[in-house]
């Protein structure tokens, strides 16, 4: 029951069938000119927060296949862990297998088919089961293309209860929804997502199917990346904005008390009455960050946006928006050397901030930020090429402060409560600076 109930993030260990490659489906994309004046589709070859692939870090491998036939939910090698949640609730978890009968997969035909991981604040967790980081199948496929193998790593557990019941003396939540890098996982935003939900949000993280580089559904079946090679990153963002769309829809239903698992896995107690569909708020990473922009002009229910350090593509960018909107760049990026953001920062109508994290680099606001530095000497990696990477900031400092200001701009936003940290630099903080 654990596992179906827990979707792709439960799933027991079994052995992965040999031979499975992530073929590229066949295609045209398409070439509309861009509204902003810059390639909405070509990154800068000199901006490292170009989202040519963000699931390829240093020591980039071929998938091994002995990683893949030895899928476990333990090895005996090095445990890796994760931060730990700073807010004042405990964390439960569900995961939820989600088709879209409307929609064609734009990447291989059929349904369009999602895998999302929900986060929430959770009371009673004794006895219920926590979640692995990623499951046993696609965690052993995410190692493989790192060079490494379940025997030497163990991937961590998070602080997600699985089916623990909602803490409803909260009364309803407001959602959250999270959008990854391109070719990444949703689990790359797990550390963020778990922290919000132990401060009283509704945390959904989307797998975006056959773009994510591997995708685990129910019955140990794994779809990996099939986007074809030259995809167009606006095309790409307008299948992500339909995809958050089609989540806010599920959740709708659930909050009418419906269940929109397409096995009808069991449900959190709790979870219809504290799904909150009047206040939405998302977030996401590089190509998920662009995604957010994308997603707010599809989708008029999400109220806030915030963007981690990724580049616009397409005419999105290029139109007005009057929602809250937060750009939080790495310590090197931010709209004073990239167009696409000075394109949007211009557009936007509502309340805007612009922040930047000293110290930090592109992939700082992903959980490799934690996890490249705990593996590193098993692939030979010096602290150097890690900082290249990576940043100079310390990791748990990194997550800490991306929580604590996403956490202020979605209260501020989501909940009126107005937060001094949004207004200039403090003391507290100093790696934060605001671009004016």
């Amino acid at each position: 029951m654990i596992a179906r109930a827990v979707g792709s993030t439960g799933a027991l260990a079994v052995t992965l069938a040999m031979g499975m490659t992530p073929a590229m489906a066949a295609g045209k994309t398409s070439d509309k000119p861009s509204a902003t004046g810059f390639s909405p589709d070509q990154p800068d070859p000199k901006a490292p927060w170009a989202p040519e692939n963000d699931e390829l870090p240093l020591h980039h491998k071929p998938v091994h296949h002995e990683a893949l036939t030895s899928a476990r939910t333990a090895g005996s090698g090095l445990q890796l862990t994760m931060p730990a949640p700073t807010g004042p609730n405990s964390v439960g978890m569900v995961g939820l297998h989600l088709v879209d009968s409307s929609r064609t997969d734009p990447y291989v035909g059929g349904k369009r088919e999602l895998m999302v991981s929900l986060f929430y604040p959770a009371t009673a967790t004794s006895g219920h089961y926590q979640a692995p980081w990623m499951p046993s199948i696609s965690g052993a496929h995410f190692l493989g293309t790192r060079g490494l193998s379940p025997q030497q790593v163990t991937l961590p557990k998070t602080a997600g209860h699985v089916l623990a019941p909602v803490k409803t003396s909260l009364g309803k939540l407001p959602v959250l929804l999270y959008s990854t890098g391109l070719h990444s996982d949703r689990a790359m935003g797990t550390a963020l997502a778990q922290d919000l939900a132990s401060r009283g949000y509704l945390v959904v993280t989307v797998d975006h199917t056959h773009d994510a580089n591997e995708v685990q559904f129910p019955a140990n079946r794994l779809e990996l990346n099939r986007m074809p090679s030259g995809a167009h990153s606006s095309d790409t963002l307008k299948v992500r904005a339909a995809d958050i769309k089609f989540v806010i829809n599920a959740l709708g239903k659930i909050s009418s008390g419906g269940n929109p698992d397409a096995g009808h896995a069991t449900l959190p107690s709790g979870l219809s009455e504290s799904v909150d569909t009047s206040r939405i708020g998302m977030f996401g990473w590089s190509l998920g960050g662009a995604a957010v922009d994308t997603a707010m002009q599809l989708d008029k229910r999400i109220d806030a946006g915030a963007n981690l350090d990724g580049q616009f593509f397409g005419t999105a960018p290029s139109k007005d928006l009057d929602r809250p909107f937060l750009l939080f760049s790495s310590g090197y990026h931010n709209r004073n050397n990239d167009k696409s953001w000075r394109t949007l920062w211009s557009h936007l109508k509502g309340y805007r901030v612009d922040i930047k994290l000293k110290g930090s680099a592109h992939l700082s606001f992903s959980d490799n930020e934690w996890l490249v530095p705990q593996w590193a000497r098993l692939l030979g990696i010096s602290q150097d090429q890690i900082q290249k990477q990576y940043g100079t900031i310390a990791p748990d400092r990194a997550v800490q402060i991306q929580c604590v200001y996403l956490a202020a701009f979605f209260d501020q936003e989501l909940r009126h409560k107005h937060s001094t940290l949004l207004d200039g630099p403090v003391n507290t903080y100093p790696e934060i600076s605001f671009v004016r």
